[in-house]
C-alpha cells in the first residue's frame, strides 16, 4: 500500500503541474492530496477497479464520452462534383469548378456516397429515412471557398443505429467484454480542403484537393465512459466500414477522424460541461486524449475551477489537450437550407419508385440490404463455431488487419487441427510481427509455408521443437522451403529404434543417482531424462518413443 500510495501521490503531483500550465488561477497546496476517485486511466476505469475514497467524499466523478466519427466515403469522384479523389496527387490538381465555389456553378449528387451511406445505416441497424434534407452550415475559413458546408442538420440520412463492439478486459486481459453505443445519425456532408502552414516563412497554403470529398459524419450518443471503450468502439466502426467497402479507413491517410466530447459528472446529477477535442487521427491516441482530458477536467472540478466549453487538440508528443478556440453553438453555424438540393429520397423497393425513372438514379433498399458483406461480429461468431477456437482468439483474428485470412488459408492448407493452427498463428507468428513492427502482409511466412511446417510435424518428420527452429530459419530466409532446410541442416526426426535405445541407455549409465531416484518412485525426474537424449540428438527424436524407453530402463 505505501508503494502504490507513493506512486498515485506522484501522479498526481505531476498532473497538477501539467494543469497549472493551463489554468494559471487554480493554485494547489504543497501537501495536500487532491480529490480524485477515479482516475480514468483506460484498465482501471473500465474495469471498475476499487478506488481509495475519503470518509466524508461525494460521489465520485465519472467521464462521460460520445464520438463524432468522419467517414471518408470510398468513391471515385467527389460528393457533389465529378473531380476525382487522390490522396497523394499534386496540390490543386482535383479541383472542380465547383470545388473551387465559382458563381454559376451548381451540385450534383453522387449516387454512390448515397448508397454507401444507406448501406453503412443498414449495417448499424439504422432507421433509413425515406426523405432526408440538405443543409447549409456557414462558417468562414480558408480551406472552405464558399464560406459554408453543405451538410444534413435537420433531416439526416440515417438515425437511430446501434453499434455493438468489444475490447479485451480482466486481469490477464483475455476476457471479452461487449457493450453497446447508440448511433444518433449518419448524415452526408463534404469535406474541407486543408491549410499547410509554413511557420518559417510565416504562411498559409490552401489545398482544395480535399476540398468537396464525400463524408459519412457518424454520431454517437455519450454512452462510453474511457478512452479504452471509446478506441474499442472506433476500432469496430473501422472494421464495419471496410467490410463494407464504404470507407477504406486508413486513419494516418484522414480517411477516418475522430473528435471527442468528453465530460464529467457524478452519477445521477446532469451532465457536465463538455470539451471537444478534434481531428484525432488514430485509436490509440484517441483513448489517450480522452483519458487525459478526463482527468483534467476532475483535477478542475475538485480544485474549485469550472470547465470551459471549448474546442481542444491533442499533442500525441506530449499527451496533453491543448485549448484552440470556444466552441461554436448552433447559432454561430447559421444552418439554412440547401436551395440548390432537392429533397434525397431513398425507396423500399423497385415498384415504390416512381415510373419513367431510370435505376441508375435512384437507390433501392432492397437491392443494398442484398449486397451486405458478412459483418465482424458475424466472422467472429463464425470462427468460434467452424474452428472451434476460443472467443478472445476469434476476436483477435478480425481486430487484426489480414489476420483472419493468414490463419483459414493455413487451416485449408495443413492436416493440423485449427487449435495447433491458432497457437503458432497467436504465438509465433504475431509474436515476430510485432517485435519486428510488420503487418501480416508483410510477414516473410506465406501461410502455404506455415502449412508445410505443420504438415511435417502432423507427418512425424519434425518434433514440434524442430518445427519451431524451422519457422525461424524460414523467419530469415524466406525463398527456402521448410523441406529445404530440414534436409540441409539435417533436422529431420531420429525414428531409428536400435539409435534411440542406443542414446537412452547411454543417458541412464552416465546418471545413476537420477535412475535410483525413478526407482524409488520419483517419476518427474524422468523428464530431465528424457531432456538430455533430445540434446544428444538435437531436438530430433520422437518424445513419445524415448519417454516409452526411459520408462522400460529405469523400471
Amino acid at each position: 500500500m505505501a508503494g502504490s500510495s507513493a506512486g498515485m501521490t506522484a501522479l498526481l503531483c505531476n498532473i497538477n503541474k501539467q494543469i497549472a500550465i493551463f489554468y494559471p488561477t487554480i493554485t494547489y497546496q504543497r501537501h495536500s492530496w487532491c480529490v480524485i476517485r477515479r482516475i480514468c486511466m483506460s484498465v482501471s476505469r473500465c474495469q471498475s477497479q476499487a478506488q481509495t475514497k475519503r470518509k466524508s467524499a461525494p460521489q465520485e466523478l465519472v467521464g462521460v464520452v460520445g464520438l463524432e466519427i468522419h467517414a471518408q466515403i470510398h468513391s471515385n469522384t467527389k460528393l457533389f462534383s465529378g473531380s476525382q479523389v487522390g490522396f497523394q496527387a499534386p496540390p490543386n490538381s482535383l479541383v472542380s469548378f465547383f470545388d473551387a465555389s465559382l458563381p454559376g456553378t451548381l451540385p450534383v449528387l453522387n449516387r454512390r456516397c448515397v448508397e454507401a451511406a444507406v448501406m453503412t445505416g443498414l449495417a448499424l441497424n439504422c432507421t433509413i429515412n425515406r426523405k432526408s434534407l440538405f443543409d447549409r452550415k456557414h462558417y468562414f475559413y480558408a480551406d472552405l471557398p464558399a464560406g459554408y458546408q453543405i451538410t444534413q442538420q435537420r433531416l439526416p440520412i440515417a438515425v437511430d443505429g446501434t453499434l455493438t463492439y468489444s475490447h479485451l478486459g480482466g486481469r490477464k486481459r483475455n476476457t471479452v467484454v461487449t457493450k453497446s453505443v447508440r448511433i444518433k445519425q449518419i448524415q452526408l456532408e463534404q469535406d474541407s480542403g486543408k491549410s499547410l502552414h509554413d511557420d518559417y516563412r510565416s504562411q498559409t497554403l490552401i489545398d482544395l484537393n480535399r476540398a468537396g470529398v464525400g463524408l459519412m459524419e457518424l454520431v454517437m450518443e455519450p454512452d462510453m465512459s474511457c478512452g479504452e471503450e471509446a478506441a474499442a468502439a472506433v476500432r469496430e466502426m473501422q472494421l464495419i466500414l471496410q467490410a463494407l467497402g464504404t470507407c477504406q479507413g486508413n486513419m494516418a491517410e484522414g480517411q477516418l477522424r475522430v473528435d471527442a466530447n468528453v465530460s464529467v459528472h457524478r452519477p445521477g446529477d446532469p451532465w457536465g460541461i463538455r470539451t471537444e477535442v478534434k481531428n484525432i487521427n488514430s485509436a490509440r491516441n484517441l483513448a489517450r486524449a480522452i483519458d487525459y482530458e478526463i482527468q483534467r477536467q476532475m483535477f478542475v472540478l475538485e480544485s474549485g475551477g469550472t470547465v470551459q466549453n471549448e474546442t481542444r487538440s491533442f499533442d500525441g508528443k506530449t499527451g496533453h489537450t491543448i485549448p484552440m478556440r470556444d466552441k461554436e453553438g448552433l447559432q454561430d453555424y447559421r444552418f439554412m437550407p440547401e436551395p440548390n438540393l432537392p429533397p434525397l429520397m431513398v425507396y423500399e423497393a423497385c415498384s415504390t419508385a416512381p415510373p419513367g425513372v431510370a435505376p441508375s438514379q435512384v437507390v433501392v433498399l432492397e437491392e443494398v440490404r442484398e449486397r451486405l458483406p458478412e459483418l465482424p461480429s458475424v466472422r467472429r461468431q463464425r470462427l468460434v463455431e467452424t474452428y472451434g477456437i476460443l472467443p478472445e482468439h476469434s476476436f483477435t483474428l478480425v481486430n487484426e488487419d489480414g489476420l483472419m485470412d493468414y490463419f483459414e488459408a493455413v487451416v485449408r492448407e495443413t492436416k493440423a487441427g485449427p487449435r495447433k493452427v491458432i497457437g503458432w498463428v497467436m504465438n509465433e507468428l504475431q509474436g515476430l510481427l510485432h517485435q519486428q513492427n510488420l503487418s501480416v502482409s508483410q510477414s516473410p511466412i506465406s501461410p502455404q509455408a506455415l502449412a508445410q511446417i505443420l504438415n511435417l510435424q502432423e507427418n512425424g518428420q519434425i518434433s514440434s521443437s524442430i518445427a519451431k527452429q524451422v519457422f525461424q530459419e524460414l523467419w530469415k530466409t524466406p525463398g527456402k522451403t521448410a523441406q529445404q532446410i530440414v534436409k540441409e541442416q539435417d533436422l529431420g526426426m531420429v525414428n531409428d529404434s536400435t539409435e534411440i535405445h542406443r542414446i537412452c541407455q547411454k543417458v541412464v549409465d552416465s546418471h545413476p543417482d537420477q535412475v535410483q531416484a525413478i526407482r524409488s518412485g520419483n517419476k518427474k525426474v524422468l523428464n530431465k531424462l528424457m531432456g538430455l537424449v533430445q540434446k544428444e540428438t538435437k531436438g530430433r527424436a520422437d518424445p513419445v518413443l524415448v519417454r516409452a524407453v526411459l520408462e522400460q530402463k529405469t523400471s
